[in-house]
């Protein structure tokens, strides 16, 4: 498994801590960044993370901004990407098992490291059920196909 993650300003001490967990888990993985507290824009790492996703380079990818919401945002304008913000474990599980999400946004200013942490092994590990749920899948790839 190969994932990407990325950040803006708003989520740089957590994705520290996914990094970490990808190192501890022996997961291959890449960082975009961003490496800095000053303020920059979510779409410029949201995007190029999901493209790389959606053309298979990556299995999967880890974005965290302030809320999340932004890089959920950017990321699911991306085709192919299946971007779901997550706060809790439950969800984090049933978003990979139920919807096949392939990219996990996070808020720093949200939920703590520990939590991050937490939410971030259960997502990796995490697998597509497909049965009635594959179905689901397909038609929204058929919606993106026809635009």
């Amino acid at each position: 498994m190969k994932v990407i993650i990325a950040s803006d300003h708003g989520g740089v001490n957590l994705r520290r801590e996914v990094a970490e967990v990808l190192e501890e888990a022996g997961i291959e993985y890449e960082d975009l960044g961003c490496d800095c507290e000053s303020s920059v824009d979510y779409p410029d790492y949201a995007l190029p993370a999901a493209e790389r996703v959606a053309s298979g380079e990556f299995d999967k990818g880890i974005l965290i901004c302030g809320t999340g919401i932004g890089m959920s945002i950017s990321a699911n304008k991306v085709k192919g990407i299946r971007a779901a913000l997550v706060h809790d474990l439950f969800t984090a599980k049933v978003t990979r098992e139920h919807n096949d999400s392939n990219v996990l946004c996070m808020g720093e200013r949200v939920i703590g490291a520990g939590l991050a942490r937490e939410i971030a092994k259960t997502w990796v590990h995490a697998e597509f059920e497909a049965g009635r749920h594959k179905n689901r899948i397909n038609k929204i790839a058929e919606y993106e196909n026809k635009l």
